[in-house]
């Protein structure tokens, strides 16, 4: 299994690393704008770090249909955030939820230490950019369709099979990019190009995705196929559902782990860290 590394830290197999979300958009599905504003967005950043999480991923927008965002757009809102949480976080390590080479480029000489490419690759620019910065990248599953997009009755043969196959061949384009291999994370990306039967295969087979050796992230944080698993609940009702989703993730081997609430994630973690005897991640730095 691969050691995580990411601004000097390291994370090891059965070590496990929270990815606290924070969106400058106004219309999030989760907290309807409350961290738009930049002073709301860098006060929401002090508490994530506050409640324990070991990376904070910006986003600037929505990942669902909703107004259009253009590259300009997205730059004004995240990148001088990124720059603010640097200087104020020196040691924490920023990620930026992007599908974008051109704001990736503008992120990156911010500060951010990780790319987060939830739509799967549809800019292949993105991975030259992490390379030139020598950052990381996630690599997701997202059906192949178009970002901001739900698809109308999308199929699989194996929804598993096909996740496994696209992430890790995006991986190693990656590495074949420059990026480096110890930097870049598999994500099956639930709900991305899925609905809730393949959100919970994916889910169920996680070990699977495990298995190929490259660290796994899962943001499944208050996501529809919760609700709809728990008969339909609202967003803000989805909380147990996701801790336990968390905990399924955990307990097959995911490594990163993106949430709403930090210290909740922390928390359930810390008791899959007792149970399977391993720990949460702790500071620790490179040797180089």
């Amino acid at each position: 299994m691969t050691i995580l590394r990411l601004r000097g830290r390291e994370f090891r197999p059965g070590e496990f690393a929270i990815m606290a979300v924070v969106n400058r958009t106004p219309d999030s599905f989760f907290d309807r704008g409350r961290t738009y504003g930049f002073e709301a967005a860098l006060e929401a950043v002090d508490g994530a770090v506050g409640a324990g999480a070991d990376i904070v991923d910006i986003g600037g927008v929505k990942a669902g249909p909703g107004d259009e965002v253009d590259p300009a757009e997205e730059i004004r809102r995240v990148a001088d955030l990124v720059a603010a949480v640097r200087e104020r976080h020196p040691r924490l390590i920023i990620s930026v939820d992007t599908w974008r080479a051109e704001v990736g480029e503008v992120v990156a000489a911010a500060g951010a230490d990780l790319l987060n490419d939830t739509w799967g690759g549809v800019d292949p620019d993105l991975a030259a950019v992490a390379a030139a910065h020598g950052i990381g990248l996630v690599c997701a599953h997202a059906g192949r369709v178009a970002p901001r997009t739900r698809p109308h009755r999308i199929a699989y043969a194996d929804v598993t099979a096909d996740v496994i196959a696209y992430t890790t061949e995006l991986a190693e384009r990656a590495v074949a990019a420059g990026v480096p291999r110890e930097s870049i994370l598999i994500d099956p990306a639930h709900d991305f190009g899925k609905n809730t039967y393949h959100s919970l295969e994916v889910s169920r087979r996680l070990g699977e995705m495990v298995a190929t050796g490259w660290p796994v992230l899962v943001a499944v944080s208050n996501k529809d196929f919760v609700g709809e698993t728990l008969g339909g609940l609202p967003v803000e009702e989805r909380h147990a559902g996701t801790m336990a989703t968390l905990a399924v993730s955990a307990w097959q081997g995911a490594r990163v782990f993106r949430v709403h609430d930090a210290a909740s994630a922390r928390a359930a973690l810390a008791v899959i860290t007792r149970l399977r005897g391993h720990g949460l991640a702790q500071e620790r730095t490179t040797v180089a």
